[in-house]
């Protein structure tokens, strides 16, 4: 009886075999055949590096395969988009759990539920806030297919003057609101690391950013955090906490002015968690709250909102679990161009907030990285 031989991993590297690209879609059609799943069609022709994985786990599993759950398929999606398209894939943190935790029911820049079959305007996507950086973790959200397609090719300064555009129309713009443009400029803005400090300071947080998104910036860091102050009962402790911490009396009056600003708001609101988080965002592109804010943030300067923003999230002044981190280690994983003005040398100050308790607000800080 003759007996076929099969390779189950391709050769390695070292061993002078396969390149890393081969290899990536080896494992891809492994964990398909893994997880008792078939790749898109057009990649099991024979010989394709994902029909040689596929092939070989079937061999070595057989039915003895793993649940193929929602996060499992999407995680499996998103890795074969990548490697089709060239893009990176931190798979050390971009796994199934990390994708269940950046999950949302709405879209955050519609404030739609999201629902329906892929490629209709409310159908989620994953999106990668920064396009020049691969699928990795704090560069990842997920909106409607719509508020994807309304991004696409704009940079920040293009969405803002759509957002102007459309304040000044009192129409929708490309199919968003003057509202829902400021929500997608603040969506871009967190994870551009080399973004100018009053760019940032000048920008409306109109959008709390969702669970896990990295803030690289300072002065958007800071607004994350001093909006968070006012989600939770206590906020005027814990907003007087942070006037203490600043230098000088001018800035704790100048900041002091800014909470009087926001304080109306956060009032009419009420308490339910959602309509707070809604009033807060809406805040923001208020003219008197954004005067405040910018007076205040612009006067402290750079150097010391940093300070202020780690000293403010060590303390635990958020309300929820924050972190802060060097830029560098921030965006490590995300695959940025290799030159200073995309991944600069900072100290530390971006925010990222982790899921909060599940007896807590389903909202997250800022993450500062």
């Amino acid at each position: 009886m003759s007996q076929t031989t099969f390779d189950l991993l391709p050769p390695a590297p070292e061993a002078g075999g396969t390149d890393p690209v081969t290899r990536t879609g080896f494992q891809i059609g492994w964990d398909h055949a893994r997880h008792a799943l078939v790749p898109p069609a057009e990649l099991l022709l024979e010989g394709t590096p994902v029909a040689q994985g596929w092939m070989a786990a079937r061999a070595v599993f057989g039915h003895r395969t793993l649940a193929a759950t929602r996060t499992v398929r999407l995680w499996l999606q998103l890795r074969t988009t990548a490697w089709r398209q060239g893009v990176g894939f931190d798979e050390d943190q971009v796994t199934p759990h990390y994708l269940a935790q950046i999950h949302v029911e709405r879209c955050p820049v519609l404030r739609q539920p999201l629902g329906g079959a892929a490629g209709s305007p409310l159908a989620a996507v994953v999106e990668r806030l920064n396009p020049q950086a691969g699928y990795a973790a704090g560069n990842l959200a997920v909106i409607s297919q719509a508020a994807t397609d309304a991004r696409r090719g704009m940079a920040v300064h293009d969405l803002v003057r759509r957002a102007r555009q459309a304040e000044m129309l009192g129409a929708d713009v490309a199919g968003l609101s003057a509202a829902a443009c400021w929500r997608l400029a603040a969506l871009s803005a967190w994870v551009l690391p080399a973004m100018a400090f009053a760019d940032a300071a000048r920008l409306p947080l109109a959008l709390l950013p969702p669970n896990r998104v990295r803030v690289l910036n300072a002065a958007q860091g800071l607004q994350a955090l001093v909006t968070q102050l006012f989600l939770r009962p206590g906020w005027s402790a814990r907003a007087r906490a942070i006037a203490a911490m600043l230098p000088a009396h001018s800035l704790r009056h100048d900041f002091n002015l800014f909470v009087g600003a926001m304080a109306p708001r956060v009032l009419e609101a009420g308490s339910e968690p959602a309509t707070l988080r809604t009033a807060l965002e809406d805040a923001w592109c208020h003219e008197r709250v954004q005067r405040r804010w910018q007076h205040f943030v612009l006067t402290l300067g750079e150097t010391a909102c940093e300070w202020l923003l780690v000293q403010a999230a060590q303390a635990g002044l958020a309300g929820v679990r924050t972190l802060t981190h060097a830029t560098e280690q921030a965006v490590d994983g995300w695959g940025l161009p290799a030159s200073p003005s995309a991944v600069a040398q900072r100290p530390a100050g971006t925010f990222t907030a982790p899921r909060p308790p599940k007896n807590r607000s389903a909202t997250t800080g800022a993450r500062l990285s």
